[in-house]
């Protein structure tokens, strides 16, 4: 799996886990929710993405957008 598509996979994971939190212990968990989405723009915009990072250090194989 390359590093592009373990950053889907786990912002998409962070979404459904704060979803799950949100309905059952307390809907400010979808904070989490609105930082997962402004991350994914930003780091379409500006191609700097935390996860990314992460990934690449666990060395995760680099991909087409993340390297």
């Amino acid at each position: 799996m390359s590093i592009d598509r373990s950053v889907m996979m786990f912002a998409g994971f962070m979404v459904l886990l704060s979803l799950a939190l949100a309905t059952w212990v307390s809907p400010y968990w979808l904070w989490l929710t609105a930082f997962v989405g402004l991350n994914l723009m930003q780091a379409s915009v500006t191609g700097f993405c935390p996860a990314a990072m992460v990934f690449k250090k666990l060395g995760v194989q680099p991909g087409k957008v993340f390297s």
